[in-house]
């Protein structure tokens, strides 16, 4: 087989993983779609929670009640099909791949997807309750908090993404490791600094009070720590 002739079947296989992975997404985004106004109500409990008696959003928009559930609903239909999307892609890329090089992917992409879905779960049963709280208390007297629904949803998925990446910092460290860019010893020497940059980070992604930047400057020192572990037991691990 000639080489225009291998680039060729490799674009129908990959036209052929995508066409599977988006029709996937839409099965599920439409199972979904009756259930879109419920999802929302899901998204939106922690702040609803913490809404004074009678608390309720609000949609500044004509179309805003449709569409933002919408996109809830679409988001949830691409979480559900994430782990059959990245089979896809690692059906895709798997071939070219050298069996040690194997060993390694496969793993940190379901260690990556799994930390990304606890950071999430994290921002939401742990860390919105406690941020909610702070921001309806800091209301002042006579403000009557009443968040728009699609700026609500802005904000959480902000809060999603910054706490699913900050959990990604375990695999970060490995890959680090294992490419040679840096060693376990420079990452253990440098351990302060990172513990200075984590309350850092926590100050800027989180709002202004002490315990929501705790909240994520703590998990992501730990999880600093659980990849200096796991990059220093793969470096001593014996090679096949």
């Amino acid at each position: 087989m000639s080489t225009s002739d291998t680039f060729i079947a490799h674009l129908l296989e990959l036209r052929s993983r995508l066409m599977n992975s988006v029709i996937a997404l839409l099965l599920v985004f439409i199972c979904l779609f009756p259930w879109a106004s419920d999802l929302y109500a899901l998204l939106a409990q922690p702040m609803l929670a913490k809404l004074p008696a009678g608390g309720q959003m609000i949609a500044t928009d004509v179309t805003t009640p449709f569409f933002v559930p919408l996109k809830v609903a679409m988001m949830t239909a691409l979480l559900i099909a994430l782990p059959y999307i990245l089979y896809q892609m690692w059906s895709f890329v798997a071939p070219g791949l050298y069996a040690h090089e194997k060993t390694l992917v496969l793993p940190l992409i379901i260690a990556s997807t799994l930390l990304f879905f606890s950071g999430m779960a994290f921002a939401y049963f742990a860390v919105f309750p406690i941020v909610f709280g702070f921001i309806t208390a800091a209301a002042p007297q006579g403000v009557a908090v009443m968040t728009d629904i699609d700026k609500y949803l802005s904000f959480v998925l902000g809060m999603f993404m910054a706490f699913g990446v900050t959990f990604q910092v375990p695999v970060a460290v490995v890959v680090l490791v294992r490419m040679g860019v840096v060693s376990v010893e420079k990452l253990r020497e440098v351990r302060s600094y990172v513990i200075v940059g984590a309350f850092v980070v926590g100050a800027i992604f989180t709002p202004p009070d002490v315990v929501s930047q705790f909240m994520l400057a703590i998990p992501l020192w730990l999880l600093y720590e659980s990849g200096i572990v796991v990059a220093a037991w793969l470096a001593v691990k014996p090679k096949d």
